[in-house]
């Protein structure tokens, strides 16, 4: 039934306002429920020949009528589980098991849907099986007949993010700043043209809604915002129409960004997002990524955080030097932002005019460091140095004086190779 809801919503979003005015609201219902018919008998058949179950190591899920598929995710390569909970799922007591497995493209093998006293036990069962289980694991105790068992996020509780700070945060966005000012050039249009049809006035919704699309997402996902420590991890646990417990293994962080919107810095607020190697970069919902370490908060909250994160690094205390003054021909208005330096534990670059960030990088999770310079670089004597991390990201340092370039360079490789030699 759940999937079929889904499949619902998909069907109803692909019917756009123009085929309700070409077949007409009787026809637009009979395609609607005709459509949703059949998305719910496909949901039954997937449902009726998809199961899973353990064999050694393996956990090995099989699908499929026609075409029978089974996928084998080695134990000993899953780096998480996650405990998700769609809106729908959360009204009639289930949740979602989504695994991480080191080298995926995306999120392997989503179980859904599980009771939630289920889902947490087999969640601790391939946990501690790939030896990732925590010290003291959550109880998820189901009582028969009684409501089913949240997820909670244990250990020692770091910061609660403020629900009211959080839409704040969301209002000083360029789409809710700009959006009262695109409704008034609207409606100053419908007025003088005089056309106030269906279809123009749903259309020109449905637009506004693209555009407060991201600024409503961000603040769905990251309600009720708490991160805690738990052993040698972080647990995340957010949102409000879909809530996830997400575990985010430290010895797996690769750099700590840092974000100071524009409209942000009024507030002295700033953001702080995580890359992890092993995860599914390249999954094109970035929201099942654990890329999330604090959606909003002040200096001294995010200062706090990175220490839990990076012990002994200090986010004001940064050595970041500027670039030369001639850099300013290829950076006239950023130049004064750019900055880079090396710090006793990691690597840190400074960048951005509008929207500042600071991407820091401990140098035992450097994968390699290259020297770029283009043309104009080369006729300035300037290069930029990038730190790369098997995460496929990284910090950069911009428009640096070639020989200090070519120092910094030898230094981050030394200093790499040692922090690995050190572990």
């Amino acid at each position: 039934m759940l999937h079929g809801a889904k499949s619902l919503v998909v069907v109803i979003a692909g019917l756009s306002w123009s085929t309700l005015s070409r077949v007409g609201f009787g026809w637009f219902v009979a395609m609607v429920v005709v459509l949703a018919l059949g998305a719910t008998v496909l949901a039954v058949v997937s449902w009726w020949n998809t199961g899973y179950h353990i064999v050694g190591r393996e956990l090995r899920i099989h699908e499929g009528l026609l075409w029978r598929r089974t996928r084998a995710i080695p134990l000993e390569r899953l780096q998480a589980v996650e405990v998700v909970r769609p809106l729908l799922a959360q009204l009639t007591g289930l949740a979602e098991l989504r695994l991480e497995v080191v080298g995926g493209g995306k999120t392997e093998a989503p179980l859904a849907y599980l009771g939630v006293g289920e889902a947490a036990a087999l969640r601790q069962r391939l946990l501690g099986m790939a030896g990732r289980a925590p010290a003291h694991p959550p109880s998820a105790a189901v009582v028969p007949g009684g409501p089913a068992p949240r997820p909670e996020a244990a250990g020692r509780p770091l910061h609660a993010v403020r629900n009211a700070d959080l839409l704040v945060s969301q209002l000083l966005t360029p789409q809710a700043f700009l959006l009262p000012f695109g409704v008034a050039f609207v409606v100053a249009q419908f007025l003088s043209e005089g056309s106030w049809s269906f279809i123009a006035v749903a259309s020109t919704l449905t637009a506004m809604a693209g555009v407060l699309l991201q600024p409503v997402r961000r603040v769905l996902d990251d309600w009720n915002f708490r991160l805690a420590r738990e052993d040698d991890s972080l647990r995340v646990r957010n949102g409000l129409l879909e809530t996830r417990v997400q575990t985010v293994p430290l010895d797996r962080v690769q750099t700590v960004g840092v974000t100071w919107p524009l409209l942000w810095r009024v507030k002295g607020w700033l953001r702080l997002r995580l890359e992890v190697a092993g995860y599914s970069a390249g999954e094109p919902d970035d929201r099942n990524r654990p890329d999330r370490l604090l959606p909003v908060g002040d200096l001294s909250t995010g200062a706090r955080i990175v220490a839990e994160v990076l012990p002994g690094v200090r986010l004001a205390g940064l050595p970041l030097a500027p670039p030369p003054a001639r850099a300013r021909w290829l950076r006239p208005l950023s130049v004064r932002v750019l900055g880079a330096g090396l710090d006793e534990r990691v690597f840190a670059a400074r960048s951005g005019l509008l929207t500042r960030r600071l991407v820091i990088v401990p140098y035992a999770r450097i994968q390699s460091v290259r020297v770029v310079q283009g043309p104009v670089q080369r006729r300035l004597r300037l290069a930029t140095v990038h730190a790369d991390t098997a995460s496929g990201g990284g910090a950069v340092a911009h428009h640096r004086d070639l020989a200090e370039a070519w120092v910094l360079a030898a230094e981050l490789t030394a200093r790499s190779h040692a922090a690995r030699l050190a572990r």
